[in-house]
């Protein structure tokens, strides 16, 4: 029997295999090389210099499209992006979805397909400090992802944690706070606790003292006791949990310095520590998370925080250069 060598009855087509293979290893070997690919993108890089104005759920993204001009949608990964222009600033508006997940994956994905000169984020949160009341505008300075932690062992009355644990930050009975982490390339990922404001937003922000005007009242005559005033400063904390318990809240507000809480802003906060892309974010104070004497207050002021928060965006985006 005769063995016939596959190369010599068919050339043509081994060298066109051979090809395709040299292609692939070429391939293979630029990867591994650490050659730069170019990223696939599902639509073009939209290169207008904007600010991303980004909203967790729709009653902030609807008071802000109201002021909007020259209005375009464009949809990325099912995503809806509006671009146009608001007190004549290029801006593009998107919901972040509601949790940390969400928040930082919308504006990851915002910022691939965006130019982007700051992130804006506009919302509603819980109050930590008894000093604030329900439609206050709060801009904290700074912001910590609070349920990034070790739930720990309970040993003998206590708890005893693993040896990577760090202890920065005062626990509330199993959860130990730990410090977030910014992967970076190469290296040990660095730990971050508080994810800062960018300082020039921050010092705008603190020329909107006196204005705007912010709503006491709801549509349904629910009036607040006092006018809802601004607040610049403070520290802000997120984490993946609605809160609604007085004692937690109370925990957050001693062992942070928290002046509200939310759902969304420390993500957003940490992409944009890693893109090295400028940050701020104003919320309204649409319930106490549990320090009010009866239930829950969202149901009835998450509209009127909800206006607040955007009254405050439209005249931080009049001051920008």
């Amino acid at each position: 029997m005769s063995l016939t060598n596959p190369v010599t009855r068919a050339p043509g087509a081994n060298q066109d295999t051979m090809r395709r293979i040299r292609v692939a290893l070429l391939g293979v070997w630029l990867l591994l090389a650490g050659a730069p690919l170019e990223p696939l993108r599902a639509a073009p890089r939209d290169d207008v210099r904007r600010t991303a104005i980004i909203s967790a759920f729709q009653p902030e993204w609807l008071a802000l499209q109201a002021s909007l001009t020259d209005r375009e949608e464009r949809v990325v990964n099912e995503t809806v992006f509006v671009t146009g222009r608001i007190a004549g600033k290029a801006v593009v508006l998107f919901l972040s979805g509601i949790s940390m997940v969400n928040a930082a994956m919308t504006t990851q994905l915002a910022l691939d397909h965006f130019t982007l000169d700051r992130l804006v984020f506009s919302g509603i949160a819980g109050g930590v400090d008894p000093a604030l009341q329900i439609g206050d505008v709060i801009v904290p300075d700074a912001w910590c992802e609070y349920l990034e932690a070790v739930f720990a062992r309970e040993v003998d009355g206590g708890f005893a944690l693993p040896p990577f644990a760090d202890r920065t930050v005062p626990n509330f009975g199993m959860i130990f706070p730990q410090p977030g982490e910014v992967a970076q390339r190469p290296g040990v990922p660095e730990k971050v606790l508080w994810f800062p404001v960018d300082p020039g937003l921050l010092d705008l922000a603190r020329k909107l003292q006196d204005e705007p005007a912010l709503t006491q009242c709801t549509a349904n005559n629910e009036c607040l006791q006092r006018r809802p005033r601004l607040v610049v400063g403070g520290k802000g904390v997120s984490g993946q949990a609605f809160v609604d318990n007085k004692a937690f809240r109370e925990y957050v507000g001693t062992a942070f310095g928290a002046s509200l809480l939310d759902m969304e802003s420390a993500a957003v906060a940490h992409v944009a520590y890693a893109n090295k892309t400028p940050f701020i974010a104003f919320r309204s104070l649409s319930d106490l998370a549990g320090g009010g004497k009866d239930e829950n207050e969202v149901g009835t002021f998450f509209q009127l925080a909800s206006d607040n928060s955007a009254a405050t965006i439209l005249a931080f985006l009049r001051l920008l250069p």
